[in-house]
């Protein structure tokens, strides 16, 4: 992409209500622009890293055997009604209404409309398990929301939910979650950690939340330092070997790690000293099993082996992939702008042009565009006819990982410049070398 021809509304200066840095950052990278209170219209760039968190999501989520689909953001409140949850969300829930004069919701979770699903169209157990799920924008009508989309009333979800016949069944795809969430916030170049959580209004007893720490975090949270010490790395998981799944889920979730809702004083003070730590947390994520809470109110039963009907064992699991997009920021930044992990960054790097019109330095930028372009990489090329230094401003404040610079001086000797933007650190290449480099360098995430 030509930034000349891009859509990329950048500010110079802080936003007055931008409260905390990735609400800051992404008004002045031209992410996002607000529509109404905590509702944001997604610009070009915006839109783009949302895009590539949720194609990490998808990825994640089928090679763990769960199956997408796609239910609606309007819902019938009888399905809530059913459940009991209807009057008992409170104000959150937006009721609506429809010109029949039919009490209608938009949808904040879908435990009620795929149990209806579920039970319109699976009657065996010999269906089962079955996991399903899909990514869809929700919303919540909070008091007072705040700090840009880490807590807005629309957001972009993944919610998935598990139908299995027996309880221990239900747990093994709790632990598949779990796993597929680890390799999901990796890949994203996040370290999320599991803490065991409240089960809040859609229950639960075993509950883990994912948590980034962050000064900014809204949750108070209490660990043992050993966890962040954890990687999943590149494992090979076979997802149906309910002792693998159990091993990660144990391996990630024995050491202490609690948020301020479930933290137990004693079992802290079990830690080593030296290994206590408090700090602030984003919930990035949260996986529950409920049991039959939901199947038992709605009927969502299957013939068992033994010929009667039996409620299925459910769970649900989420991923705010809008949420996330402020998240990364909050842990990756500086005081330049943004600095973005190369998993999720909106374009692979940028290409800065020093003297543009210069028939020399115009064409090594259209080589390296070319050259970068054909290898399947995306480039973002500055060829605006701006000074250098609000060229490099730019591309500081938008975070592209790495940086190409181009001018007449450095070409004299046959080389660019490529710049880390995690670094600061600049390297002389020629120009061929520095985008094998760079293609090098995405090459290896796989």
């Amino acid at each position: 992409m030509r930034l000349s021809r891009y859509f990329l509304p950048v500010l110079k200066e802080n936003p007055s209500e931008a409260q905390i840095v990735s609400h800051r950052l992404m008004l002045r990278a031209g992410m996002i622009k607000q529509s109404s209170a905590g509702i944001y219209s997604w610009l070009p760039m915006g839109f783009k890293v949302l895009r590539k968190l949720e194609n990490i999501v998808h990825e994640e989520q089928v090679r763990a055997g769960h199956i997408p689909m796609l239910m609606p953001t309007i819902q019938p409140a009888d399905l809530w009604r059913e459940s009991g949850r209807y009057d008992a969300y409170g104000d959150e829930l937006l009721r609506i209404r429809d010109r029949h004069d039919r009490d209608m919701l938009y949808g904040p979770t879908n435990e009620e409309m795929v149990t209806d699903i579920f039970r319109s169209h699976v009657g065996s157990y010999k269906d089962l398990p079955l996991t399903l799920y899909h990514i869809q924008w929700k919303f919540r009508d909070e008091r007072r929301p705040r700090f840009g989309v880490m807590r807005g009333r629309e957001f972009f979800m993944k919610d998935g939910y598990n139908f299995d016949l027996t309880k221990e069944d239900a747990l093994h795809a709790y632990n598949r979650h779990l796993v597929s969430y680890l390799r999901t916030y990796e890949r994203m170049g996040l370290q999320a950690i599991p803490m065991r959580a409240d089960g809040g209004p859609i229950g639960g007893d075993y509950t883990h939340e994912f948590l980034v720490l962050a000064e900014t975090g809204e949750s108070e949270v209490f660990y043992d330092s050993a966890v962040t010490d954890l990687n999943f790395g590149d494992r090979e998981i076979d997802y149906d070997d309910v002792a693998q799944c159990q091993a990660i889920l144990e391996e990630f979730t024995t050491k202490y790690a609690r948020t301020d809702e479930t933290h137990d004083e004693a079992k802290f003070n079990d830690v080593p000293e030296e290994r206590r730590r408090t700090a602030r947390g984003i919930e990035v994520g949260q996986i529950f099993y409920f049991g039959t809470k939901y199947s038992e109110a709605m009927g969502a039963t299957v013939q068992g082996p033994d010929g009667k009907p039996t409620p299925v064992h459910m769970g649900s699991h989420g991923i705010g992939v809008s949420r996330l997009v402020g998240a990364i920021i909050e842990a990756s930044h500086d005081d330049k702008g943004i600095i973005w992990p190369e998993g999720v960054t909106p374009y692979h790097c940028g290409i800065v042009n020093l003297k543009q019109g210069d028939d020399e330095a115009d064409a090594a930028c259209d080589a390296l565009y070319a050259s970068l372009t054909a290898l399947g990489l995306e480039p973002l090329y500055d060829d605006r006819k701006e000074r250098a230094g609000g060229k490099f401003a730019t591309m500081d404040l938008i975070g592209l990982p790495w940086r190409i610079t181009v001018g007449p001086r450095g070409l004299k000797n046959g080389v660019v410049e490529l710049t880390s933007r995690r670094t600061g650190e600049s390297e002389e290449l020629p120009p061929q070398q520095a985008v094998e480099r760079i293609a090098q360098i995405y090459a290896a995430l796989g």
